[in-house]
């Protein structure tokens, strides 16, 4: 009898699906490992080297701004439908939109890690409409990966035992393709007691650490390419304030040096400039809920060092009227405490049009069809439907 069997050595090198089976085995796991934590599966995205970050934006046609999170997912949620940016199946319904989230995804809630996800998919999704979301660094993110758990939650911490587990399930299966390299162990060095911490938080806290340390799967994944400062046209977004310090220092080399610690290859504390309560992500000098207690004559100066600069937009400082305008509306603050860990406040977001026109967009009942007359009253040059210093509030209402 004739034996048509073909050797194994010849069929490898005639079937490219042989070739590639490690890297396709692993782009299962990582998705096997995605949906089991998260619930979503991602968009594809094709895989491309390093680039340098772009810390300078022309105006978009419409430009949005969203304030902080907190853990948070339906809040988050609620801020995205508002701007009309996501539709009824949270798909990316924004077109060619530019969003800013203004950073402290991590901390005081329980849904995290569903966020950064979730945040992952819509900027997946927004690049195949033409638009794009630029997710910043907030206080939280760098406290974080430096291991700083004071604002943490146990429901927080259990996500994150959630995910230790799967990822854990998903490296086993890796090492089981000989052709794939060996997984690294994210726990390597991590202690397995901490002093003064419950015995029954010791593994979330390990898992924590393991994650968000530099270097760490979700701090590479999710933060590393985060900007810290970011110029959009006329527009500075960054999370607590900038000095002309920070302007001199550079904010490429900012948003560069930030990459790299995340990345694992600065160490394990955060830039100087990242520390403090004059830090980039601390800072509070303009976004004092009076408007009279913000250092207007020193934001002046700060915007003067920065070309074509008109305004800095801010989080961290919650604001409980709503997102407003201090400084004639140099400073705008938008951290609202959405977050149920926060003050459960209502979402707010701020639109801003290519002509520079300011509008705030509310989920609050107070502000229902009211919007015709405040578009019709008297406004600063420029301000549109955004609240003159703290005054009555201007609003244009989104269910």
């Amino acid at each position: 009898m004739e034996n048509n069997t073909i050797p194994i050595q010849q069929q490898n090198q005639s079937s490219p699906t042989c070739e590639n089976l490690p890297s396709l085995l692993s782009s299962f796991v990582d998705t096997f490992v995605d949906f089991s934590v998260s619930g979503l599966f991602l968009p594809q995205q094709q895989q491309t080297p390093q680039k340098a970050l772009q810390t300078h934006f022309p105006s978009p046609d419409r430009l949005v701004a969203i304030g902080d999170l907190h853990g948070d997912l339906e809040k988050s949620k609620q801020a995205f439908r508002l701007a009309g940016l996501i539709d009824g199946s949270d798909r990316w319904s924004g077109g060619s939109a530019t969003v800013v989230q203004i950073g402290d995804v991590l901390d005081r809630g329980g849904e995290e890690l569903k966020i950064l996800y979730f945040l992952e998919k819509l900027k997946r999704e927004a690049v195949k409409s033409g638009g794009q979301l630029i997710t910043l660094n907030g206080n939280h993110e760098i406290m974080n990966v430096e291991g700083d758990f004071r604002y943490v939650t146990e429901k927080g911490l259990e996500e994150f035992n959630v995910w230790a587990y799967w990822y854990g399930v998903g490296n086993k299966m890796k090492s089981l393709c000989h052709g794939l390299e060996q997984p690294n162990d994210p726990f390597h060095g991590i202690p397995f007691s901490f002093r003064g911490v419950p015995e029954k938080f010791y593994h979330s806290i390990r898992a924590r650490i393991a994650a968000l340390r530099p270097d760490g799967p979700i701090a590479r994944r999710f933060l590393a390419d985060n900007l810290t400062v970011l110029v959009v046209g006329e527009s500075v977004f960054v999370h607590g304030g900038l000095l002309e310090k920070h302007v001199d220092y550079g904010l490429e080399r900012i948003n560069e040096e930030v990459r790299d610690w995340i990345n694992g290859l600065m160490g394990s504390r955060a830039p100087r400039y990242c520390k403090g309560r004059n830090a980039v992500v601390w800072l509070r000098k303009f976004s004092d809920e009076l408007a009279k207690n913000c250092d207007c004559s020193l934001l002046e100066h700060v915007l003067a060092t920065i070309p074509g600069a008109k305004r800095m937009i801010m989080g961290h400082t919650i604001q409980e009227i709503g997102i407003n305008g201090a400084c004639d509306n140099r400073a705008i603050r938008i951290d609202v405490g959405m977050s149920k860990g926060c003050i459960n406040g209502l979402p707010e977001v701020l639109e801003i049009n290519r002509n520079s026109e300011l509008r705030v967009l509310t989920s609050n009942p107070m502000y229902q069809n009211k919007n015709k007359s405040y578009a019709n009253a008297e406004r600063k040059e420029g301000l549109g439907l955004l609240i003159p210093e703290n005054g009555p509030k201007q609003v244009e209402v989104k269910a």
